[in-house]
Parts: structure tokens; sequence; C-alpha cells
């Protein structure tokens, strides 16, 4: 279904870009409105790229108000300073005042300080307080997610007066969720919540007092984590949720598709963090090259000094090789193989973790069964380790040390896989941060250690 999708929308692209470039060269720009009229705004951003700066300029201007503001929300900031800077004050004026809250707060957010004021400036002073409000909240709390557009419902006032309410704030602004709605007190204190449906099911003179739901386990804080504030949408299967002060006061709203795009965000930083790259916080089209150097290479070069440690063991073991430099061919196996093993458990836990599936109060549960596990999967592996070595090496004892060895480093390997993200979440720590990479390069150093000491005790190497 979504393949198809996906399909379908790259044919309009490349259907409408051709269409509407000709157009323009003829000058027929009447047709040109009648057609954008007619496409997403998502697609037109998809076909964006396409389209040099002054077709882009003008595509903009033939757009209706509704269409030009969805069209500048989807698309990238680059694309975003682009328009600010190109189109007339009046222009930049209506869509930044008529943007979604949380839009235009992640607009602002990337804009230089002389950029920011000179937008104030055409600014309506309720959206310029709003903008300057939101952006106070850290970025990855429910605070910097939340939107400011939405509508408070009074306990005391009928269903009917709260559907006309409701029309009459679509009537200024269509893209206000009304599908559940917050009531609040005076003091807009949160007090229930009010489906729309039931509004409309209700007798008109009932009082939404009567009508209206708690609100107590659906409410977020607005210095809540956003992931925190992902996995409250997931448990309760939420479409909305209301974001609170400590006072129980109504600040904003967050709606599912913010959360979508939260839940996209964090797994690109999960992915990024496993594969030891700090996140980078651009597509990687956009992202400064350095900044990608940078952002690679650190871990890399940690990774490298620990590493140095594995040198520092073999060198110490430097006449157990000399005395039986077949040692050495087994290294690698061992070293692999247990960093294998490492990596699939961190990964498997720090996965269970962002998923709610497992808490770091089930330190000892998780770790103690990793260890059976890995103690399972360890058994299988050294036989078939003893008998791989057996083949290159006539030699049944340097067999055994590799096998035993490999097994031991197997059940380790998987206990240090499943410890590490599990202490790093009871520490507030990013589990991610344990990443493969990481994990093995310690299972690297302690299976070394492992592979030696067990040598010692199975061969002559003195």
């Amino acid at each position: 279904m979504h393949q198809k999708t996906h399909k379908s929308n790259l044919s309009m692209t490349a259907l409408f870009v051709p269409e509407i470039k000709s157009l323009i060269a003829g000058k027929n720009f009447s047709a040109v409105k009648l057609i954008l009229s007619k496409i997403p705004s998502i697609d037109i951003a998809e076909g964006w790229k396409n389209f040099n700066e002054q077709e882009r300029i003008l595509i903009f201007k033939l757009l209706s108000i509704r269409l030009a503001i969805e069209l500048f929300e989807a698309l990238k900031f680059k694309e975003q300073a682009f328009l600010l800077n190109n189109l007339e004050n009046a222009e930049v004026s209506q869509v930044l005042n008529e943007m979604a809250a949380d839009e235009r707060a992640n607009l602002f957010r990337d804009l230089s300080p002389k950029v920011m004021k000179r937008l104030f400036g055409l600014m309506k002073k309720e959206e310029v307080d709003d903008v300057r409000e939101l952006m106070t909240y850290e970025e990855g709390t429910a605070g910097a997610t939340m939107t400011t557009d939405f509508l408070e419902l009074k306990k005391d006032i009928t269903a009917r007066a709260a559907i006309l309410k409701l029309q009459d704030g679509l009537s200024f602004d269509h893209d206000l969720d009304i599908g559940s709605n917050f009531v609040t007190d005076e003091n807009h204190k949160l007090i229930g919540v009010v489906e729309l449906q039931d509004l409309i099911k209700a007798p008109p003179d009932m009082l939404v007092k009567d009508i209206m739901q708690g609100t107590d386990f659906i409410k977020v804080n607005e210095f809540a984590p956003e992931e925190g504030v992902a996995q409250v949408f997931k448990h309760y299967d939420l479409k909305i949720a209301p974001v609170v002060e400590d006072t129980n006061k109504l600040v904003g709203i967050i709606t599912v598709d913010d959360i979508v795009d939260i839940i996209e965000k964090e797994a690109t930083e999960d992915f990024e963090k496993i594969a030891a790259v700090l996140p980078v916080d651009k597509p990687y089209m956009e992202a400064k090259f350095f900044n990608l150097v940078w952002k690679r290479s650190f871990w890399l070069v940690l990774l490298i000094i620990f590493e140095s440690i594995s040198a520092f063991v073999l060198k110490s073991n430097r006449q157990a090789i000399n005395n039986m430099l077949a040692l050495t061919f087994f290294v690698p196996i061992q070293i692999a193989m247990g960093g294998n093993a490492g990596t699939q458990s961190a990964t498997i836990i720090i996965r269970s973790l962002a998923l709610g599936d497992i808490k770091a109060k089930n330190f000892l549960r998780v770790v103690l069964r990793e260890s059976l596990l890995g103690v399972c999967m360890g058994v299988p592996i050294a036989l078939v380790g003893a008998v791989i070595v057996s083949f290159f090496e006539n030699n049944w004892m340097l067999s055994l040390a590799v096998g035993v060895s490999m097994g031991i480093t197997i059940v380790i390997a998987t206990t240090v896989g499943a410890s590490l993200p599990l202490l790093s979440r009871k520490f507030k720590l990013d589990p991610a941060l344990m990443s493969g990479p990481m994990i093995a390069t310690i299972v690297d150093i302690v299976g070394i250690i492992v592979y030696f000491n067990i040598a010692q005790l199975f061969l002559p190497l003195t």
C-alpha cells in the first residue's frame, strides 16, 4: 500500500514539473495557478528542487495562502530562508503570522539574531511573543515540540455553544485539530477533555462538564523529554495530548504527527550512535563536510585509544607468542566473535529500552537472561572453534584453549552487551552511547586477556 502511494507521488511529481515549467516559459500564469491548486503541498515540495530560483518565487506567489503556508512548512530550512529573503515584506508577514506555531518556532531556532529581529518586525506582537515563549524551551522537551494553536472550552457552556465556538475557531484557523478538545477553568487549568463526536451526539443544552472525561493519564509536562511523550502516545494510543505546567495550566498540545517526527529523529540518532557517529542534525547532503568529518572521527579517535589497550595486552604476552606463534593466528577470530556477540546483545537491549519493553529496574533479570543465552551460544561456538583450529594446527591442546576461551568470551560479551546500555539508562545517559563499536572494543580487550590466560593453562608457553 505504502509503496504504491510513494510511486504515485513520484509519478505526479514527474508529470507536473515539466508541465508547469512549460507554462511558466509561455507566461500562462493562470493555467499554472489552476494546476497548483490541485496538487498537494507535499508533492510540490517534493518537486521543488526541479525549479530554478525565479520559478520558485513565481510558483510560491501563485499559490493560495493556505497552500503557500503548507508548502513553506514542508520545505527544508535552506529553501525557507531563500523565500524569506526574496519575497515582499507583506508576503513574508502573512506567511509567518499564519504558520503553525510549532513550525514557526522551529524555523526561528535556526535563524541568526539579525534575521530574527528583521522578521519579528514583520509579525504581529502576539505571534512574536508566542515564538519567544516557545523558544525558551530546551530542544527535545514537550514544550519545544508542542503547538499553541488550540481552543479551550469551559465546563459550564452547553454542547451547542461548544460546537459554535469550534466552528468559529475553524473559520480563523482551518488547521485546528478539534477531534479532542480540552476543558479548562477560569485560570486555564486543565480539568478534562471532550471529544467532538460526543459533543455532536449530546443534547444541545447538556453542559460540557457532564460530557467531558478526565485527563490524568494523558497529559504531559512541558519539560518532559520528547521520547517519554512518544511512549505516552504509544501506551495510550493517543492522537493528541495536552501539555501542562507544574500547576496544571494548559500551555499547548502535541499531535500524533509531531510524534511521528520525534520517532523518526530518535531512530536516526540511535542508528548514528550505534554506528559510533555523533548525531548529525541535518540530512546527509545538507550537512557540512567538515562537520561530518568531526562527527565521525570523534568516536574513531576515542575507539583507537581504547583499542591500544589490546596492543598493550599482546605486548605483555610477547613471551607466550614467541614460544607459540600459532596463538596469534586465532586472535582475529577470538575478538571478532566476542564483538559480534556483544553487539547483538547491545543492539537488542538498546532497542528494547527505546520501545519501553524493558526498564533499568530489570537490570539483574535481563543480564542473567543474556548471560544464560551466552552460555547456550558459547558451548556450540566453542566446539566449532576447536574443530576449526584442529584443521589448521595439529595440536589438540591449542584447539581446546581456543575453543574454551572463545566460549568464555561469548558469555562475557553477551553480559557486557546487556549491562552497559542498562547502566547508561540507570545513570540518565542515552543507552545508544553504548554502541556496537564501543561494546566490540571493550570485548576485544577482555577477549584477548581471557584468550592468553586460558592459553597459559592449557599450553607450555614459558
